[in-house]
């Protein structure tokens, strides 16, 4: 493909995505995300906004010292001030690009600025000659240009490039923009600038009505060449067009757009990651590419055509974009198909029937949770495994406790071969009592490594489940039970552990 034909990601993250409220980094932590944005291996890098402060002129200093594979890029109002400090902070870069700035709509013009027109088109050409003399590499951004009058933008940009500007952005700086207005935008500025094919025509759109990524896509397919965007779409307000839409957005519909994009999909979550850790902003469950739930199935439906064959309802693989596998969540809209699939992936070898009362079991837990782990149903799959799976099973429980008794439990097993035992013991409590005669009568020698309560539901009649771990001979296992009565469901989780224990040794 021609140069044309590629796309270039200038990644905003460390600065656009800076300014959004709370997400503050400090230079070592602008430096870290930059390494990860070089293995991501986006064209260019907006470090900062070098005259805001000596932290923000340290980051943009530092980006421009270590990383020698992208354009380093400062923003800088189109103030003298503004583009010597962008221009002294990029200088160790081998690659450098200052990116000024006018507004240019006529609510900023009047409310902001209070200037005319041809004193905006005069300070946007003086900015970016200044910029020039400290490098080739100029990009000019016409703030909310969205909602500015389009013949100004081509006066401006006509102008601009003929100062020596060699990437003229056109920003949705509120998010005003539609997709079939942003594209015909830019298709206007492609064919009423006479000088424009001497420059990139590059987009950068806001997300306050959710149509960033729309936008960005939509003047790509009507000529833009430049697309900002930020990691997990971070950014001032509702936030920018998000990177890893935008890419995958590019990749997946290569057949509309016909363009090339030089990221690294696979380093796609590791960044997420890493600015949603930095910056503390967690990434929402939905959020697509990224999101937990990006790869998850749970609708039965869903599921058995993944089972199936996976395009059937995945777009892109999660290995493109860095993640493992797709994941098949078990909840209560999951099928017999992924039922099945998740009990041959641990192992479990169930008969025709065995399987049918095992589902049902799992409807009904389901019902309960929110969602079932591989832990659920080892132990729901337990009571449905062949005979040759003997157990020990309770069949009776009596604890004596109280302010001043000594807490004694009454255990009766139904022992693997039939037979019924029985025995007591004391313990520090009716817990630790029951366990102790568990122990006396299976007679287990291992170890409790974890006990954990949670309440199913609400109210004082709420069910009550226990998870046990237990180690044994260097084998661990889970137990889990549920109960409204909880010194049960700790007994009936212990020894759900045990069995586990002594099948595995067998």
């Amino acid at each position: 493909m021609s140069k044309q034909d590629r796309v270039i990601i200038f990644d905003t993250t460390l600065r656009d995505g800076e300014q959004c409220p709370g997400a503050s980094l400090n230079p070592q932590q602008k430096l870290e995300v930059a390494r990860q944005l070089e293995r991501l291996n986006v064209d260019a890098i907006e470090a900062g906004f070098a005259v805001s402060s000596p932290g923000d002129f340290e980051g943009v200093n530092r980006i421009a010292k270590e990383i020698k594979g992208r354009i380093i890029a400062s923003l800088a109002r189109s103030v003298p001030k503004d583009i010597e400090a962008a221009g002294k902070a990029l200088k160790p870069a081998k690659r450098r690009r200052i990116h000024t700035f006018v507004a240019t709509s006529e609510i900023h013009m009047k409310y902001k600025l209070r200037k005319a027109e041809e004193e905006i088109l005069r300070i946007a050409v003086a900015a970016v000659k200044m910029a020039r003399k400290y490098t080739d590499d100029v990009e000019f951004s016409a703030e909310d240009a969205a909602r500015s009058r389009p013949e100004l933008l081509y006066r401006i940009y006509e102008a601009v490039i003929d100062a020596g500007a060699t990437t003229v952005n056109v920003p949705d700086t509120v998010g005003w923009a539609i997709p079939s207005q942003f594209g015909a935008l830019i298709r206007g500025i492609r064919e009423n600038v006479p000088n424009i094919h001497r420059a990139v025509i590059s987009v950068h759109c806001h997300n306050d009505l959710g149509l960033s990524t729309a936008n960005s896509l939509a003047a790509v397919l009507n000529g833009a060449r430049q697309v900002e965007c930020t990691i997990n779409g971070m950014g001032e307000r509702a936030g920018n067009a998000s990177l890893e839409e935008v890419v995958m957005g590019l990749k997946v519909r290569k057949d509309l757009f016909k363009v090339e994009v030089g990221v690294k999909t696979e380093e796609i979550y590791r960044a997420s990651r890493l600015v949603s850790k930095l910056t503390g902003f967690l990434v929402q469950p939905n959020k697509a590419v990224v999101g937990s739930n990006a790869f998850a199935h749970e609708s039965g439906i869903h599921q058995h055509g993944v089972l199936m064959f996976k395009k059937t309802y995945e777009i892109m693989t999660p290995q493109e974009v860095g993640w493992g596998e797709s994941k098949l969540v078990l909840g209560k809209h999951s099928g017999r198909h992924a039922f099945v699939a998740r009990l041959k992936g641990l192992g479990f070898k169930l008969g025709e029937q065995q399987i049918e009362v095992a589902f049902e079991r799992f409807k009904v837990l389901a019902d309960r949770k929110k969602e079932v782990f591989d832990d659920d149903l080892a132990a729901l799959v337990e009571d449905e495994i062949s005979q040759e799976r003997k157990r020990y099973t309770l069949e009776y429980l009596h604890v004596a406790s109280g302010t001043g008794v000594i807490p004694t439990a009454t255990i009766r097993l139904k022992s693997p071969d039939g037979k019924m035992l029985q025995g007591a013991a004391s313990g520090d409590g009716p817990v630790d009592a029951c366990y102790n005669a568990i122990d006396r009568l299976t007679k287990f020698k291992g170890k409790l490594n974890e006990y954990v309560i949670q309440s199913v539901t609400s109210g004082k009649d709420a069910l009550g489940e226990v998870t046990v771990k237990l180690s044994a001979n260097g084998n661990v296992e889970h137990g889990r039970a549920a109960s409204t009565d909880i010194i049960e469901a700790s007994s009936r989780a212990y020894l759900n552990a045990i069995n586990r224990l002594l099948y595995a040794k067998r």
